[in-house]
């Protein structure tokens, strides 16, 4: 189980790589239709069969280098989901070893709910809600599925040595609010790209020109109030709208970078005491990558390759500070555990 689990925080990887590929790509609605391809299970290609799909859907043409990526996405999905009902089934039936059935189960139920959040990004035409959410959730399945790896595998393994510095005072709350800035940096990715703001600003530092341009319509840029009813693709906001969230956006990674360094920098600074030095410099690692490829997206005016690796690296920022903030949980449940039995030899000795 704990392989397939693995297996399965890789494929949402790729998932969230596919899906951020078929965005940058303009194919959100390269199939009109779901879980289908006007009507079809592939993307139609023979003269025959375009001619049915311009038939069903006169208002959306087939355009098949738009299609597959669509569909490769929904494939990858598919298969997910399959691996992720197989884990729950198999929790079920092994109940009695002790294994996250809890967790299992519920990541079964929220894969529904994500593949629901997809249907409804094209039947409701890429509103900017929709897909926010949608992107949201596929990071919530990835760590959620990560969570179940790092538990099962925490099953196979000992929780090594006694730590000795973590009874002076706990770091969690801290590593838990860093937990939350990357998440909610997050989001803000998630709405730039729903309402295409990521070329709002084209130069580095400053935005067009200005290190705080004129005219930014922030209650414009995050009105979640829109209508459902246009097309969203390419987007419906002005660019005073698209400015501002692309600007915030930018605030946040500057918050991020600044709180996640500082943390770290304190981690760092008694590595020796709580045997964290291997989870520190992961976190370090993907937060470097990810402002850098950040930049790259600026500078370079938003590249795929690049674009589709700052939303893999969101990723594996966000998995890392989860990795540590588990391996933190470990080492603070190993020595409480530690302290308990010292506790208990020491009360029966006096006795």
């Amino acid at each position: 189980m704990a392989r397939w689990a693995t297996i399965a925080a890789l494929l949402a990887v790729v998932v969230i790589m596919l899906g951020a590929w078929t965005r940058l790509v303009h194919a959100g609605l390269g199939c009109p239709d779901w879980p289908g391809c006007y009507g079809f299970l592939t993307v139609p290609q023979s003269d025959a069969h375009i001619a049915i799909a311009n038939a069903r859907f006169p208002e959306t043409p087939v355009v098949v280098e738009k299609g597959w990526p669509e569909m490769i996405h929904r494939y990858a999905a598919g298969t997910l989901g399959l691996i992720v009902f197989g884990l729950a089934g198999y929790a079920l039936r092994h109940r009695r070893s002790g294994v996250p059935v809890k967790l299992s189960l519920f990541i079964a139920g929220f894969i529904i709910l994500q593949g629901a959040f997809g249907m409804w990004t094209v039947t409701l035409k890429l509103w900017p809600q929709v897909v926010a959410l949608h992107l949201l959730g596929g990071f919530t399945t990835l760590s959620l599925l990560t969570l179940l790896t790092l538990r099962l595998r925490g099953r196979l393994r000992s929780p090594g040595p006694e730590p000795r510095g973590l009874a002076r005072g706990s770091m969690r709350p801290w590593l838990y609010g860093g937990l939350l800035l990357v998440a909610v940096q997050i989001a803000l990715g998630a709405w730039t790209a729903a309402n295409y703001a990521a070329v709002a600003c084209t130069d580095l530092p400053t935005c067009q020109g200005q290190w705080w341009p004129e005219g930014m319509d922030f209650r414009h840029g995050f009105d979640i109030a829109q209508h459902v009813g246009p097309n969203y693709l390419g987007g419906q906001l002005t660019a005073d709208g698209r400015v501002a969230i692309h600007v915030t956006h930018r605030l946040g990674a500057v918050i991020v970078l600044g709180y996640l360094s500082l943390l770290l920098a304190i981690l760092w600074r008694h590595r020796e005491e709580h045997g964290l030095s291997g989870s520190i410099t992961l976190v370090a690692a993907a937060l470097s990558a990810q402002i850098a490829l950040g930049l790259a997206n600026v500078l370079f005016h938003i590249p795929l390759p690049v674009a589709v690796a700052h939303n893999a690296m969101g990723a594996g920022l966000l998995l890392s500070v989860i990795h540590l903030i588990w391996q933190y949980h470990r080492l603070s449940l190993a020595h409480r555990a530690q302290a308990e039995q010292t506790t208990t030899i020491n009360r029966e000795v006096t006795a």
